[in-house]
């Protein structure tokens, strides 16, 4: 098998049912998906139980996110390993292209390209018309958690990602630092481009508990090894690196590989 899908889930099962639909339609055979149910209290058992012919795994508790993305990956045998939210839309075979696109760029990890927030635009005529434009444009050395795709010999080389519930949210992060530590090759590609509706599990989580952030940004860090010095430079190198490349991305082409719609505006990042 060429991949295997790994989508992480607690609850919010309109976001789960729409994203499976989504992949579905747009070419993912069903056997290529793997739902992995974090001891979801709402109808999503049962609709999982519906759908026999999707693939699905029930945690009794939650494990968070690096943890369910590490049980995935340890029950696929496919070439490539994508981890994905479960609050996306596609309006193309995204996963077929980032994967050719990572193939011919040499990428061990690689990302689509994201419009976040509100979907108040036409998915399918904007997908054809930003990967006419976008085909070829590559951020390196940068993916994002929403959605990556990893090639099983990475985590044979640095491992799986990493379990520690402190880093609630930060888990994509800690895996591209080791990544880019080990001089993996890693990108987000403009060949391929999803839609996603904001951590919209995390928000949920957030509004229930009535708290503001979870995990500990100083303890994430501190795993990096970096002091207030170095996460300030990080912080700085990071937004700096996202610039440059919204600045030239979209001068040559009039869109980013990173947009957020949101109140009928358009915001280049």
């Amino acid at each position: 098998m060429r991949y295997r899908v790994v989508i992480p889930v607690l609850n919010q099962l309109d976001y789960t049912r729409q994203c499976v639909d989504s992949l579905l339609a747009s070419g993912t055979p069903a056997d290529a998906l793997l739902v992995i149910d974090n001891g979801s209290d709402d109808a999503t058992p049962q609709w999982l139980a519906s759908r026999p012919e999707v693939p699905s795994v029930r945690n009794r508790v939650n494990l968070g996110c690096g943890g369910a993305w590490t049980q995935g990956a340890l029950l696929s045998d496919s070439d490539w390993v994508v981890l994905l939210n479960n609050d996306i839309v596609c309006g193309h075979d995204f996963i077929g292209a980032q994967l050719d696109a990572a193939e011919r760029h040499g990428l061990q990890v690689v990302s689509p390209s994201l419009v976040e927030f509100e979907l108040d635009y036409d998915l399918d005529a904007f997908t054809a018309a930003f990967v006419a434009k976008m085909t070829g444009t590559v951020r390196e050395g940068w993916f994002h958690g929403v959605c990556f795709s990893v090639r099983r010999q990475v985590f044979e080389t640095l491992g799986f990602p990493d379990t520690d519930r402190l880093l609630f949210g930060r888990e994509d992060a800690e895996f591209r630092a080791r990544c880019l530590r080990h001089g993996l090759k890693v990108g987000t590609v403009g060949d391929a481009v999803i839609h996603h509706f904001g951590s919209i599990t995390q928000k949920a989580m957030k509004q229930e508990q009535g708290v503001s952030k979870f995990g500990d940004h100083r303890y994430f860090y501190a795993k990096l090894g970096l002091g207030w010095w170095g996460r300030q430079r990080a912080k700085l190198s990071r937004k700096s690196q996202a610039a440059q490349w919204a600045r030239a991305e979209q001068a040559a082409h009039g869109m980013t590989l990173h947009m957020v719609h949101r109140d009928s505006r358009v915001e280049f990042r």
